[in-house]
């Protein structure tokens, strides 16, 4: 297993403080102690009555809820609640209603997966024009005014991808790529692998692009259309689980030795890897994504707890504005058993996000 870690120097040394100049208005909060909490000594502690909530589509999926698990826990930690909603849909008006219920609420914060960047940022700076903090986790809405963003660095995984699959091939073969353009951190991981691809890979050709939107049932097509027209074909990488899950299968029909490698895992990807339909995937450390994404919101809400030498008080610009790197697993054959999520359910005593 590899691992890139960046998991913030200890919290960006114990906060980072840095304030991330251009991308982020947001106001400041003044050095008084509006949200009630306290840090008395023995840690830092909210007002037990404050809900962060944590925000995403297509609800349903898995890779959710080891983030909510330690977005959970480091509420508990703080004393303080947390919500998870979601819509079912991989729909931006969906996901753009979820958000709007959640701002009647009275929110103490929203850890949001944004399903499009560029629709959430009048959501996104009304939010913070109310005084509720917003984080970015996973996808990203870059050019809203959200404090912090919690991520896998997207470049390094499509670079990685491309790599791994030059070292399996020898720097010789034939690659497909499945995406979802829409989605910031899927289009990130793609025009990264192809970028690397093409500087440093030269003995390997990109044969085919094809848009799934994470439809399991378009992936097996396309990867079917792919396989026919390129007998020769080494490789096909994707930026998400679910489409993996159709390649996976079009590739045992097909007899050949074709590498299917993806971003995120599920326990059917997992199985899928151990019995040699998929390669392999790349996984961001979830648990890293939650666990920093409830402290950065809590950190933006009670910015009195900070006061970094720069010039946060002048600007108005809320000192805590950080990117935060939740660090990366390779999950093949060998260390798959380690990521089922019933198994580390079992081990928290956890029901997952049921009745949260």
């Amino acid at each position: 297993m590899k691992r890139f870690v960046a998991l913030l120097l200890a919290l960006m040394m114990v906060v980072g403080l840095a304030a991330c100049g251009g991308n982020g208005g947001g106001t400041a909060t003044a050095p008084t102690n509006p949200g009630g909490g306290s840090s008395d000594g023995v840690g830092l502690r909210g007002n037990p009555d404050d809900v962060y909530f944590m925000c995403v589509m297509v609800s349903g999926v898995e890779y959710w809820v080891p983030v909510y698990e330690m977005f959970r826990q480091a509420g508990q930690q703080l004393g303080v609640q947390t919500r998870f909603m979601g819509t079912p849909e991989y729909d931006v008006a969906s996901q753009l209603a979820v958000f709007e219920q959640i701002l009647t609420m009275n929110p103490a914060g929203i850890f949001l997966h944004p399903v499009n960047a560029d629709a959430f940022v009048e959501p996104i700076n009304r939010a913070i024009d109310m005084g509720i903090p917003v984080v970015t986790f996973a996808a990203d809405s870059p050019n809203s005014n959200r404090r912090a963003h919690i991520t896998s660095d997207n470049v390094a995984e499509g670079e990685f991808a491309a790599d791994t699959f030059g070292e399996l091939f020898g720097g010789v073969g034939q690659v497909a790529v499945l995406e979802n353009p829409s989605q910031d951190n899927h289009a990130i991981r793609i025009e990264s692998f192809i970028a690397r691809i093409e500087s440093h890979w030269p003995g390997i050709e990109l044969v085919g692009r094809a848009v799934t939107n994470q439809d399991t049932a378009v992936a097996y097509q396309h990867t079917m259309a792919f396989i026919q027209a390129n007998p020769n074909l080494s490789g096909i990488f994707m930026p998400e689980a679910s489409s993996a899950l159709g390649a996976g299968q079009a590739v045992v029909e097909s007899g050949l030795d074709i590498k299917v490698l993806c971003v995120d895992i599920s326990d059917q990807v997992l199985e899928f890897i151990l019995d040699g339909t998929i390669w392999g995937a790349l996984n961001p450390d979830q648990g890293m994504q939650g666990y920093f994404g409830m402290l950065m919101l809590f950190l933006t809400r009670h910015a009195y707890l900070v006061d970094p030498m720069t010039d946060w008080q002048a600007t108005g610009i809320n000192p805590i504005g950080l990117m935060v790197d939740n660090g990366l697993n390779l999950v093949t054959a060998e260390n798959a058993e380690h990521f089922f999520l019933s198994d580390y359910l079992e081990r928290r005593g956890s029901t997952g996000v049921a009745g949260y």
